[in-house]
């Protein structure tokens, strides 16, 4: 037979099936933001290659703002459309859903990485070096710390501008993790939001190689998640023949329509629903920081570059608790018996051990890594709730939560001495005195992440101890408050260490920084006694954004 016959009946053989192939029906304009972000980043790529290098920083700051920004009005186009409420849905062939806590948890990710971004692009606060504004960026990362290719970057004056596209491309991750609606796209944005913060994590500055170690502890400790998330993914779809979230759920809850002999199989197995559904949730605490699976975060707080870390801390807090929400309230609603005491013990020890331990803390950034685990328990709280108003607090928590953070960390970086950063906290004796400015400002961070009433941590905390109480988690509350008490004592420690204890001579300087800093600090001070004095629009947004879309 020939060659030209077997081709003529490969043919006439794909012409009959050619009209089965269903194209994929993708609703472009409502994954506008992500796609926005995805963009800019690829364009941030191609503005390292082919834009001179004296002019990158500029352009890449530009591209990355107007892109956040577009992303966030994008967002806020669909909710004003309707998609956070009545027209919610499942977009992109069953893979993301457009609801409420979607695009709520979008935008508050969209405008704490706006914020953060601003932190990045601080060149102010390090002396100019050989005629060049330096940032908190390793000159060339490639180069081996202390080398002689270092020290010619440093004199060439080069700049990383790559972590604007990297950031870029974690945002784009952090904007699908939340809203993933099957286990397959809950990966892979996972994946798209690790990776880039790993690179991160190993380009400071100054201590290079405590951030380079940093970033290896991070990327181990995340790939072992990773890898206990997949295995997780492998067991629910062997439980349930399907990646998707509602046809997992409808497995779980036994109201699934059409059984086949392979499903009816493995339905009755609880073993491989409960290991799977217990190493998808360990992978998502890790990425809470929830104390289990803590050990990475103040190590990585510390060693990361400061911007770099207050960007991790708000933002993927943000996206992580999105997911697990959706997890938890979509996906296994119908196993809350088995999910729920587990989840209670994580609560207690998170709340705990993030109170307890931050009290023998001596550095001011393994310190706030500490109060952020204890904070990851307040909001496993509210999750616990298992009623509308958990949704709801979780979610103003997370917002509240967010600029207080990225401000905390904003304020950190402004606090200098010979070395860089001074964020050993006997430094920071006396500087009520010597700024008060500076110190009023992170006093007021402290107080918010204490809880005191009048900001937005009191509100946020009230909220979700609130939802705890009502959804029948009496007991945890107590313990929330409790472990609340002693964190307080340790904020309220570094409060009187900065106006009631003499400066030393030798001590930091407090560096002035650019209007950009300025901004990320005024925005985490005005969002944070906002949200302490006039929650209730706040609120009710998340309260009418708390429904997700089955």
């Amino acid at each position: 037979m020939s060659s030209s016959a077997v081709h003529s009946l490969w043919t006439t053989a794909a012409e009959g099936k050619l009209d089965k192939i269903p194209a994929p029906h993708i609703e472009y304009a409502q994954l506008a933001p992500t796609l926005i972000v995805v963009g800019a980043a690829i364009v941030g790529i191609l503005v390292e290659a082919f834009v001179p290098r004296r002019s990158r920083y500029y352009v890449q700051v530009f591209l990355s703002v107007v892109a956040l920004a577009a992303a966030f009005a994008a967002v806020v186009g669909l909710a004003a459309g309707g998609y956070g409420t009545t027209k919610a849905h499942i977009a992109a062939m069953g893979a993301i859903a457009v609801d409420g806590p979607a695009l709520f948890l979008q935008g508050t990710i969209l405008l704490a990485s706006i914020v953060a971004v601003f932190t990045f692009a601080e060149r102010r606060l390090d002396p100019v070096a050989h005629g060049n504004k330096v940032d908190s960026f390793a000159a060339q990362a490639a180069s081996v710390p202390g080398s002689d290719s270092e020290k010619a970057a440093v004199k060439a004056g080069f700049t990383t501008t790559e972590v604007f596209p990297l950031a870029l491309f974690a945002i784009s991750g952090m904007l699908v993790f939340p809203s993933a609606n099957d286990l397959l796209t809950l990966f892979v944005a996972l994946e798209v939001f690790s990776l880039p913060l790993y690179l991160l994590c190993a380009l400071a500055r100054r201590k290079r190689l405590m951030s380079q170690e940093a970033a290896v502890k991070y990327f181990l400790l995340g790939a072992f998640s990773s890898a206990f998330l997949l295995f997780g993914i492998a067991l629910l779809y062997g439980y349930a023949g399907s990646v998707s979230y509602a046809t997992i759920a409808d497995v779980v809850s036994g109201s699934v329509q059409n059984v086949n002999p392979a499903l009816a199989g493995t339905m009755g197995n609880d073993a491989l629903l409960l290991i799977g559904g217990a190493m998808i949730l360990m992978g998502l605490l890790f990425k809470v920081g929830a104390v289990p699976f803590h050990m990475w975060t103040p190590d990585v707080y510390q060693g990361a570059p400061t911007p770099v870390t207050g960007f991790m801390a708000a933002a993927t807090k943000v996206a992580a608790f999105g997911a697990l929400l959706r997890l938890l309230y979509v996906v296994l609603p119908g196993m809350s018996w088995d999910w729920r005491p587990v989840m209670w013990g994580v609560a207690i020890i998170t709340m705990l051990g993030g109170a307890v331990v931050a009290i023998t803390q001596t550095d001011i950034k393994r310190l706030l890594a500490y109060s952020s685990i204890a904070h990851a328990g307040f909001i496993l709280a509210g999750v616990i709730a298992t009623n509308a108003d958990g949704i709801s607090s979780v979610l103003f928590y997370l917002g509240a939560y967010s600029f207080v953070t990225i401000g905390a960390f904003a304020v950190v970086t402004l606090v200098r001495d010979a070395g860089g950063e001074a964020t050993h906290l006997s430094k920071w004796a006396g500087l009520g005195r010597r700024s008060p400015l500076v110190a009023a400002v992170f006093a007021v961070f402290l107080l918010a992440f204490a809880g005191i009433p009048l900001t937005s941590g009191f509100s946020g905390k009230f909220a979700v101890f609130k939802a705890a109480a009502e959804g029948g988690a009496g007991a945890l509350v107590v313990v929330g408050v409790v472990s609340s008490a002693v964190a307080a004592f340790f904020y309220i420690r570094v409060i009187v260490l900065m106006f009631f204890s003499e400066p030393k001579a030798d001590g930091p300087t407090v560096a002035v920084p650019s209007p950009l800093t300025m901004t990320a600090i005024g925005v985490g001070v005005a969002v944070t006694l906002v949200l302490g004095v006039a929650p209730q629009y706040f609120l009710d947004l998340a309260h009418s954004a708390g429904v997700f879309v089955r």
